[in-house]
């Protein structure tokens, strides 16, 4: 199972975050069988909630590219949506992060200007953000590092902040 996180805070070229999210997910699912999409929340901002608020959503994918290669397409489709890296954890168009690639475990640290990365996402029990969503269309899916499940890992955290968006 691959797992992956969408986010936006900022609007690009009139499209709003909502939009941004689920054209994203549409871009991923020309290169790659969309197995399943969560619905859309809205999250404040972290580390700093004073920053415009998120739309979050996860997906669930199949596809033959490598982890990196499908990384490389992560970023193209960010850069197709305006998405600058200033600064760490600034608001953005887009984010989209590889949550988990089956069970497969890197340990790779991304340096400044390195191409390593770690799966499944070092920091992936700790966002609501990413668990709330990958609640609606993995619940069961357990982290090949900890053996908790995404529902476990939801239910631990002491605030819970996200909320759904109905459509």
């Amino acid at each position: 199972m691959i797992l992956i996180a969408a986010g936006s805070s900022l609007p690009f070229c009139g499209i709003d975050s909502q939009q941004i999210v689920l054209s994203a997910f549409s871009a991923l699912a020309r290169l790659t069988d969309m197995l399943a999409v969560s619905p859309l929340y809205h999250t404040p901002a972290w580390p700093d909630p004073a920053e415009p608020p998120f739309v979050n959503a996860a997906a669930v994918i199949e596809t033959d590219l490598q982890p990196e290669t499908l990384l490389a397409v992560l970023h193209a489709i960010e850069a197709g949506f305006g998405r600058l890296r200033r600064r760490k954890n600034a608001p953005r168009t887009l984010d989209l992060d590889l949550i988990a690639y089956g069970r497969e475990r890197r340990n790779g640290r991304r340096e400044e200007g390195g191409g390593g990365f770690q799966l499944p996402h070092p920091r992936l029990a700790e966002r609501e953000f990413v668990l709330a969503p990958l609640a609606d269309i993995a619940p069961d899916w357990r982290s090949p590092e900890t053996g908790k499940t995404v529902r476990e890992m939801l239910a631990a955290l002491p605030v819970r902040a996200a909320q759904q968006i109905l459509q």
